[in-house]
């Protein structure tokens, strides 16, 4: 009898293994004032709530940029802040320069952001790459960090999102369109470094606007090497309001 439960033991422990996910983090720059935006928004949406790559957890984050704003009509969650984020991956990749919609695969794979095969194919080799476990908590204005120690120094950046906004865009190339955005980046900053070969660990206070719904709100972390921009660890968690 010990030898049947130490092998149903054993078959839990290999099951659980092999269905382990590994969190993905999935970037969109993206503009409001942008015609062909909507698609890659609407993409976004579905890798968030249909997680469709097994064996990947897919964390997302919506970036909306600013140089679309001179164009007609000033998106209302645009930040210079993403604008220059995706120029330095711009630099990374070789790229010409910022464009819309791109889509970022843990800091490594950067592409036309509503294109749906190269997503689930970037996402599905980004969950096999090895990744620090990084725990967090959310609740009552502060976010609490756990992160196992990394071979290489990384960036701890913190990331306040919310789902379920909705613009009518009144101008420029989307005027007259009701456009629904998931996980927009409302804050992001970086609140530690970690260092090599040791555990990281961190309480961080975050304050919410008046016009973000709490219920909506997410708190995003995630580990990126400082030299290579690659994402190294990843977690998320609910704001949890008493």
């Amino acid at each position: 009898m010990k030898g049947a439960a130490m092998m149903l033991l054993l078959l839990a422990v290999l099951y659980s293994a092999a269905h382990a996910q590994s969190p993905v983090l999935v970037e969109l720059f993206t503009s409001e004032g942008c015609s062909s935006c909507p698609p890659a928004d609407l993409l976004l949406a579905r890798l968030e709530t249909a997680q469709p790559v097994p064996g990947a957890h897919i964390i997302v984050l919506s970036e909306h940029v600013d140089y679309w704003d001179r164009q007609g009509w000033r998106d209302p969650f645009s930040s210079p802040q993403f604008t220059a984020r995706q120029q330095e991956y711009a630099r990374i990749f070789r790229d010409n320069g910022p464009y819309t919609p791109q889509m970022v695969i843990d800091g490594a794979a950067g592409f036309v952001g509503s294109e749906s095969g190269q997503a689930l194919k970037a996402i599905a080799q980004a969950a096999r790459a090895p990744k620090s476990a990084v725990r967090i908590s959310a609740a009552s204005g502060k976010v609490s960090i756990q992160a196992d120690e990394l071979t290489r120094a990384a960036d701890v950046m913190l990331a306040i999102t919310e789902r379920n906004l909705v613009s009518n865009v009144l101008k420029g190339e989307n005027a007259g369109r009701k456009l629904p955005h998931t996980a927009v980046v409302r804050s992001l900053v970086a609140v530690g470094k970690t260092r090599r070969g040791e555990p990281f660990k961190a309480d961080v206070s975050i304050s919410l606007e008046r016009s973000w719904k709490p219920a909506d709100v997410q708190a995003v972390v995630f580990l990126q090497d400082r030299s290579t921009r690659k994402v190294l660890g990843a977690g998320e968690a609910p704001l949890v309001v008493p």
